[in-house]
């Protein structure tokens, strides 16, 4: 594939070098779903062979630690003989059910879906952007598209056409536009105020990762809650920022000659009848918010731990996934109904079909990785290999916090050839959450961490699933749009995102010692 660049950039063979190789590498790669296949045979094959020289590991676990080994040494199990395959085949069924993202999410987006197919997450989000005055429109616009990952694809459907035909209105260059919203959108992905169905299928990741090393510990869905929604302000300034002095700026004013079909400016606004579902659809929310309060907030609150009386550990967050499907499925329902989406409990039901028939790749993938996570933990593999990880930081000194900024860029590299963010993390965590515990870091730091270099990469890879329906979008305004252009646009935003993100995780980790959600602890102690 040619890859244009815009004239600025046709001198600059390195650019060119980079985006060629990102754009091969990850053409390289089979599909996730066969990666993990392959990956699963692979460890299978590698488990007999480390098996049969020997291949083992100190134990570096306190005695007393439930799942250490008697002797203090951790070696490698065979999968590569009879009772490796017995295993496999009885456990292949059970890997699956058992893998926790699976429930977690399909339940949390039950409740989105019916918000989604009633209307009421596409009238929010076009009722803030377009509600914004011209001064904030841009904030608004990045801003919304952080918010707008709670709901999957619809920022990239939705909010990202429409900024582009906002900025186009309003006399600014409509690839701003596009720009701002999608960097909200996809650059700020793990960010959020509210939890959504991204924040359960993490941790249900990084839980199996962390019971390697400590086979009682359990990550929480609101693990990283207090920190991204403080990193949705700090994209949103950031994002604006950018927006406004740098792409613009570079962009110069839009010529109309370079639109690739004529340009429609009328813009849906919100009807009466809208408005109206989005005001008793609030009211259900903040209703819901008061309920959920009462139970919470009074000492004696009934979903507060039944022991300590504290909300850490408590049913309120283990059934965090519960409130998520809730606080979304009551509004979602009170807006069908005000506006005449949803009349009865058929429309639900067929708008929470509608997204179930919609996941058989998720499903197809959460398969294969759910046997991959199965046969790294039997094989003692990953284990042995975040022992000597551990043991290589240690050596080289890179223990300190420090060791993070090398850990997000690592994460972001490897997401310009792997967009999914859960088949990343699945592939990835079992290696880096044991090896960073056994150097002293709570997985729910790691993941918090993870997430940064996940998010701020997937403005600059072409293999983000969405990557050529943005490019489609761009080419409507520049009819000689390439993918070196499109990624030259959202450089800046990676860059000072990536910066800025790191920045903040430093001071709010190791500066203030602020904890990255509700009861997490930054260091890791056995």
């Amino acid at each position: 594939m040619t890859i244009k660049t815009p004239p600025k950039l046709q001198n600059d063979s390195l650019f060119n070098r980079f985006l060629s190789s990102v754009e091969f590498l990850g053409n390289m790669l089979p599909h996730p779903i066969t990666l993990f296949a392959l990956l699963c045979l692979a460890i299978v094959v590698f488990s007999g062979i480390a098996d049969w020289f020997g291949l083992s590991a100190i134990d570096p676990r306190p005695e007393g630690v439930a799942g250490r080994d008697p002797d203090g040494v951790i070696e490698v199990i065979s999968l590569l003989n009879a009772e490796g395959l017995q295993k496999i085949v009885t456990g292949l069924v059970t890997n699956f059910t058992n893998f926790a993202p699976l429930g977690t999410v399909l339940v949390a987006l039950l409740g989105v879906s019916v918000a989604e197919h009633s209307g009421l997450l596409s009238a929010a989000l076009r009722g803030l952007v377009m509600g914004a005055s011209e001064r904030l429109v841009t904030f608004m616009i990045v801003f919304t598209g952080i918010l707008s990952n709670t709901a999957s694809e619809l920022g990239y459907v939705v909010l990202i056409p429409l900024a582009a035909m906002i900025f186009h209105s309003l006399g600014r260059h409509p690839l701003a536009g596009l720009a701002a919203a999608f960097a909200g959108v996809s650059g700020g992905y793990s960010a959020n105020l509210l939890l959504g169905t991204l924040d359960p299928l993490l941790a249900g990741i990084t839980t199996p990762a962390a019971q390697m090393i400590d086979p009682e510990y359990q990550v929480g869905p609101e693990a990283n809650w207090y920190f991204m929604m403080v990193s949705t302000f700090l994209i949103a300034i950031l994002g604006t920022f950018i927006t406004e002095k740098i792409v613009e700026p570079r962009l110069g004013k839009y010529n109309e000659n370079d639109a690739s079909e004529p340009l429609d400016h009328n813009i849906e606004h919100l009807s009466a009848l809208e408005r109206k579902g989005l005001i008793y659809a609030g009211l259900s929310f903040l209703l819901l918010g008061i309920l959920l309060a009462l139970t919470i907030v009074p000492e004696n609150g009934i979903l507060r731990h039944p022991e300590t009386g504290l909300v850490e550990g408590s049913p309120f967050l283990k059934g965090i996934v519960a409130f998520i499907f809730i606080t979304f499925a009551v509004p979602g329902f009170v807006y069908g109904k005000v506006v005449g989406t949803m009349k009865n409990d058929v429309d639900v039901i067929n708008g929470m079909s509608k997204s179930m028939s919609a996941l058989g790749m998720y499903i197809v993938l959460v398969f294969f990785a759910a046997q991959f996570v199965a046969f790294f933990k039997w094989t003692n593999l990953g284990t042995i290999m975040a022992i000597s990880g551990a043991e290589l930081l240690q050596a080289l000194g890179l223990t300190g916090p420090e060791v993070f900024v090398f850990f997000i860029f690592m994460c972001a590299l490897i997401n310009l050839s792997l967009g999914s963010a859960s088949a990343q993390w699945a592939a990835t965590a079992p290696i880096f959450v044991p090896m960073l515990m056994l150097i002293g870091y709570a997985p729910e730091t790691i993941q918090a961490a993870y997430r940064i270099g996940d998010s701020v990469s997937n403005l600059i890879t072409p293999m983000m699933s969405y990557f050529g329906l943005i490019l489609a979008v761009a080419a409507k305004y520049k009819k000689d749009m390439g993918i070196g252009t499109l990624i030259a646009t959202m450089l800046p935003y990676s860059i000072v995102f990536f910066i800025g993100w790191v920045v903040l995780f430093y001071i709010w980790v190791f500066i203030f010692n602020l904890p990255v959600g509700p009861g997490s602890p930054t260091y890791y102690e056995p």
